[in-house]
């Protein structure tokens, strides 16, 4: 009965894990991006839930507080990652995944491309750790998307409006133990599909 218990999780798991969220472009138009050469990039987190959290500050001081009674000072050192990954890992993968797109229809992004005269904000508002248990039950990391379009001088008037919501990681056919890999899997999947969808629009 265990083992029957084990395969349905895992079908069950698979199944979730293999359904399509597509991103849309919800308002305004792309072809304004025509005739550009760079887009700023810049990211925002402010509003990002965590799983059952409501905030991600209340996630990172839950966290630290279980590590800590484990082993004193591991919290933080915990905590301290977390956060660095967004500049060294997750960050870094989307613009990377999002030019190889953006390239084949003569745009680059940049993060502080402070002369671009159009800039994309990428709003993170939830995501989802996932999880891997290494005995063949595991649930992939989830993250939504809305990407804002704006004109760099107007960063609070939209011109147009990306969603993407659970931009899931994909299989790494078990070595996803790692939290930060499973979630960088997302914006690696982030990166290819809006910048598939930014040249589908400049055509």
């Amino acid at each position: 009965m265990k083992k029957i218990g084990i395969l349905l999780l895992t079908c069950f798991f698979l199944l979730a894990g293999s359904s399509v969220f597509s991103q849309k472009l919800k308002s305004g138009d792309l072809s304004l991006l025509k005739g550009q050469k760079v887009i700023n990039l810049q990211y925002d987190y402010s509003k990002m839930k965590v799983g059952k959290y409501v905030s991600e500050e209340e996630y990172i001081a839950d966290g630290t507080a279980d590590r800590n009674k484990k082993k004193e000072g591991s919290g933080e050192e915990w905590a301290a990652k977390w956060r660095t990954d967004k500049g060294t890992r997750f960050q870094p993968k989307f613009e990377t995944n999002l030019n190889g797109k953006l390239n084949k229809c003569g745009l680059e992004g940049k993060s502080n491309a402070t002369d671009a005269q159009y800039t994309l904000i990428l709003h993170v508002t939830a995501l989802e750790q996932g999880f891997q248990s290494g005995i063949g039950v595991s649930k992939p990391a989830y993250i939504d998307l809305v990407i804002d379009i704006v004109d760099s001088k107007a960063p609070d008037k939209p011109l147009a409006i990306i969603s993407y919501p659970k931009c899931q990681s994909v299989n790494m056919m078990g070595y996803d133990y790692d939290t930060g890999s499973r979630v960088m899997s997302c914006f690696d999947r982030a990166g290819d599909d809006i910048g598939k969808l930014i040249c589908k629009n400049l055509k």
